[in-house]
């Protein structure tokens, strides 16, 4: 028997649930590691080059809002100035002139019309007299009987006034009483007197001499006679706003009057003031207890407060440009 006649054999198949395992299964294909690390990569260098990018921005547009602020600023100041400025001034000036000259304009052309329409007939003027022209020459009259009761306020004293300017053109007394002028004047400081005394009434303004040495004892002379008058019912106010003015005031008048340092102050004959209000409360209270207050004002005060003008003796020194100028110096 040949072989091609042997039944063929079948190779032995094995049941794999038989022995129970489970068929292989497909993996899932994974992507290689270097790919996942790349793209991390690229994630984490680009966060800080948009943070960098973002600051930039924002310092940026901070810079860019700064100069607006400042532009803005820099444009009010410009049109401040432009109103202020010469062109600004101009322009308003223009303005103002052609509203001006548009209502010349038509104020002429109503005076032309108007002119056209009067009567060129002369009528007569019958003029009668009135009642107000009558109260003004009432009130002329009035104002003259003042100024000449004014005037004759020391005339019952005139002697004794004109005998003691008469000794003050003599030689100085030197060893004289207190209170009594110690040194001599001159002609045109005794004119001054007389017209502060006879004219005046003791109530006015009179030209300075030129230097406050020569103003304190003019006011020296006036204490002196107005100390014969009236005793002690009168007191003397010095007005003069700065302390070394002050301080000229009372050496000359402590040297020309030969006084003492206790002869200035509140309760004394001789009061210092640096400003007006003070004066005016003593000058009240001096007149209440019945005396007589004298004011006497620096020629450096440039303006005197009318409450001053009420009292019945004041004299005020009126500085010339040259010794006004010479002051500024002095404070300079």
């Amino acid at each position: 028997m040949s072989e091609t006649d042997l039944p063929t054999q079948k190779e032995p198949t094995i049941d794999r649930s038989e022995l129970g395992t489970p068929p292989p299964q497909k993996q899932p294909v994974e992507q290689p590691s270097s790919e996942i690390e790349a793209k991390q990569i690229s994630k984490a260098d680009l966060s800080p080059v948009l943070e960098i990018a973002f600051r930039e921005l924002t310092e940026h547009r901070n810079k860019l809002q700064e100069e607006i602020k400042d532009l803005s600023k820099r444009k009010s100041q410009l049109e401040e100035e432009v109103k202020t400025s010469f062109s600004g001034q101009a322009d308003s000036i223009a303005r103002r002139v052609k509203g001006f000259q548009d209502y010349l304009t038509g104020a002429l052309q109503d005076l032309a019309h108007s002119a056209e329409k009067l009567e060129l007939i002369v009528q007569p003027v019958v003029v009668k007299p009135s009642p107000l022209d009558q109260n003004q020459a009432i009130s002329k009259v009035e104002t003259n009987e003042k100024v000449l009761a004014i005037a004759d306020t020391f005339k019952p004293d005139e002697s004794l006034i004109l005998e003691c300017l008469e000794e003050f053109l003599g030689q100085p007394d030197f060893y004289a009483e207190p209170w009594k002028l110690r040194r001599s004047l001159q002609k045109n400081e005794i004119e001054l007197l007389k017209d502060w005394f006879f004219s005046m009434g003791g109530r006015g303004a009179q030209p300075s001499m030129g230097s406050r040495p020569r103003n304190v004892l003019i006011s020296a002379a006036l204490i002196s006679i107005l100390g014969e008058l009236y005793g002690d019912r009168f007191q003397t106010l010095v007005l003069a706003s700065k302390p070394e003015r002050l301080g000229e005031w009372r050496r000359g008048l402590q040297d020309a009057l030969g006084l003492n340092r206790e002869d200035f102050g509140p309760n004394s004959g001789i009061v210092l003031f640096e400003r007006a209000d003070g004066v005016i409360d003593r000058a009240d209270r001096l007149e209440e207890r019945g005396e007589v207050p004298l004011i006497i004002v620096d020629a450096a005060e440039q303006q005197i407060d009318v409450p001053i003008l009420q009292f019945p003796l004041w004299l005020a020194f009126a500085a010339g440009s040259e010794e006004i100028y010479s002051e500024e110096e002095e404070l300079l």
